[in-house]
Formats: structure tokens, C-alpha cells, sequence
């Protein structure tokens, strides 16, 4: 029971691909490691390192380790840089997905599930987001991620591709002391990097109309995440029968002065953030419901606020060990 996993040596990658591991399942990767990392795939994993634009290589991959679905997460994921690069981001974000597919049509790979995001909502004037809620996307990286979902959903109609996508909010955490969040646009790394150099982290606009005045957004716990992931791919195996799109969120929100507040307790660093101006197009809150999720994909909430960010800050450390080591 092989399965292949696109993007599998980056942060969320590669705790899919422990949490197939977990389950019994083999994972082989594809990824041209432009932002994945080799050592984040464990020695007993294959790794083609190569871009999903390359069909030629998508489809050896799927034949030679004789792949029974795909968990389809490589893509151009920082959405404030796709607006600089809207080029780059439809070229690795949809055409790597129709390439991904048609080498999957060759082959008979017929279970898919699609990593895709949050962003394809913009920013929803609703308190709580469900499936139902209107998709605005505000950047060539949520407007990707909407096509990717189309795509797939063609294909289906079109050739019975079994598939479900699944819209991640704010992931953070770590499920193991060797994996971490490597984005350098993420509020996590950003607060910590900040730490490291001495400097004070900052907070973009305290007066919201929020309880503490700063955004809230929904933050979910990687490994979580990653668990679904698995639960989705085995249920398609199975043949059972799943909606085209879930939401993974808490249902409840952190304020990111909450988040500052547990950093500061966690590491024993204190601080106190600055205050910014509020940052152009930022909601005040979004936060959604993972209650189809909850019913469908065992998703639920197995980490609190402390959790996520002590699982985080000990990945970083461990990273920062091995820079000087």
C-alpha cells in the first residue's frame, strides 16, 4: 500500500509522511526541495527529487513503486509573495497539478487528496467559515489553490478520480523534535527568529474590534493535521464515499496576543511586543468550523495552545543544536 506524497520534505509533507508511516502505510516523496528539506524524509522513504512539472518523472514515480494514491501538498505556498510572482505560483500551483493528474490517468492512480487552503476564502465576513462559505480568494496563491480544487473535481466527473481537498487554516506545532515550520512568513518562526536575535517581536494593530484588540485567527497543530491526512487517503482506498472539501479548523480562535503571551511563558523569555500599524486587507477574525471533518476524517483538537507552541519551540531548538553542531 504505497502512496505517494508531493512536497512530502517539507513541514507539513513530512509529518504526512511519518503519520503514513504510523499507520502501516509506505510513502514514497516527490519533491524538488526548493523549500522542503532532505534531512525532514526519513533514510527508509524513497525521495525523487524532481518538480511535478516534470510528468515524465510523476509518472515513472507512480509505476516503478506501484502507487495506490497521491497526497498532493507541493505547491508555491506564500501567498504575500504570489502577488510579486503570480507567474511562478500558477505555473508550480496549477499546471504541477494537471501534470500531477494526467500522469495519474495513465497510470490508474485513481485516490487523491489535495492539500489546499484557507486562502481560497479571502477574507470571510462571517464568524465562523464553513464549506459553505463563499470562496474570494485575494492572491494568485488562494486563486490556485481554488483552480487546483476545480481541476480535480473535473477530472472526477470526468474519469471517476476519487478525491477530497482539504482547506488548512493556521498550522503550527510539531509532531517530532527533528521536523519544523521553515516558512519565513509564518507567525511562529517569525516571533522566534525575532527571539534569537535579541530583537522584540511585533504585533500588527491592537484595535480590533476583538476581545484583546489583535486578530484571532484558528490555529491547528501540524500533526493533527497530518493525521486526517492519512484517514482521508485510507476511506478513499476503501471506496468510502467523502465530501469534495473540508474545512480543518478548531472552531475557535487565538488572538496573536494570546500567542505572545504562551511564546513568552514557553521559552521563559521575556518581552513585551510592539505595537504596529494594522497590516492593509487583515480581517479581524477568521476561524472555522471542522465540524464535517470531526464526523468524516477523526479531526479533532488533540493539542491546546501550550502544546502547539512548546512542540514548536523545542523543534527550533533542536534545529538551532544541529546548525552549531
Amino acid at each position: 500500500m504505497t502512496w505517494l506524497v508531493t512536497g512530502g520534505a517539507g513541514y507539513i509533507g513530512s509529518h504526512v509522511v511519518a503519520a503514513l508511516q504510523e499507520a502501516g502505510m509506505a510513502p514514497v516523496v516527490v519533491d524538488d526541495l526548493s523549500s522542503g528539506l532532505r534531512q525532514f524524509v526519513p533514510d527508509d522513504v524513497p525521495l525523487v527529487e524532481a518538480t511535478l512539472l516534470d510528468g515524465e518523472v510523476v509518472e515513472r514515480t507512480l509505476r516503478e513503486h506501484e502507487v495506490e494514491g497521491v497526497i498532493h501538498l507541493a505547491g508555491f505556498k506564500y501567498a504575500g509573495v504570489s502577488v510579486q510572482r503570480p507567474l511562478h505560483t500558477y505555473a508550480q500551483n496549477v499546471q504541477g497539478t494537471a501534470t500531477l493528474l494526467e500522469a495519474m490517468l495513465r497510470t490508474g492512480v485513481d485516490n487523491l487528496v489535495f492539500s489546499s487552503s484557507a486562502a481560497t476564502f479571502g477574507s470571510p465576513d462571517v464568524d465562523l467559515v464553513t464549506e459553505q462559505t463563499p470562496t474570494h480568494p485575494e492572491s494568485p496563491y488562494g486563486e490556485s489553490k481554488l483552480i487546483g480544487e476545480w481541476l480535480i473535481a473535473d477530472v472526477a466527473r470526468a474519469h471517476g478520480l476519487k478525491h477530497t481537498s482539504l482547506r488548512y487554516f493556521n498550522v503550527v506545532g510539531s509532531g517530532s523534535p527533528r521536523l519544523y515550520d521553515t516558512s519565513p512568513h509564518n507567525l511562529f518562526p517569525l516571533v522566534f527568529d525575532a527571539l534569537a536575535k535579541g530583537e522584540t517581536p511585533r504585533i500588527n494593530g491592537d484595535d480590533y474590534p476583538t476581545p484583546d484588540g489583535t486578530c484571532v485567527r484558528d490555529y491547528v497543530h501540524v500533526a493533527d493535521l497530518a493525521r486526517s491526512h492519512v484517514v482521508a487517503a485510507r476511506k478513499l482506498l476503501a471506496g468510502e464515499a467523502l465530501e469534495p472539501v473540508y474545512n480543518l479548523g478548531s472552531g475557535e480562535g487565538v488572538s496573536v496576543r494570546q500567542i505572545m503571551d504562551t511564546i513568552r511563558e514557553v521559552t521563559g523569555i521575556d518581552f513585551t511586543p510592539t505595537i504596529s500599524p494594522r497590516r492593509p486587507g487583515d480581517p479581524a477574525r477568521i476561524v472555522a468550523s471542522g465540524e464535517l471533518a470531526t464526523r468524516d476524517l477523526e479531526w479533532r483538537m488533540r493539542h491546546d495552545l501550550r502544546a502547539m507552541v512548546a512542540s514548536a519551540w523545542e523543534a527550533r531548538q533542536r534545529a538551532e543544536e544541529g546548525h552549531r553542531s
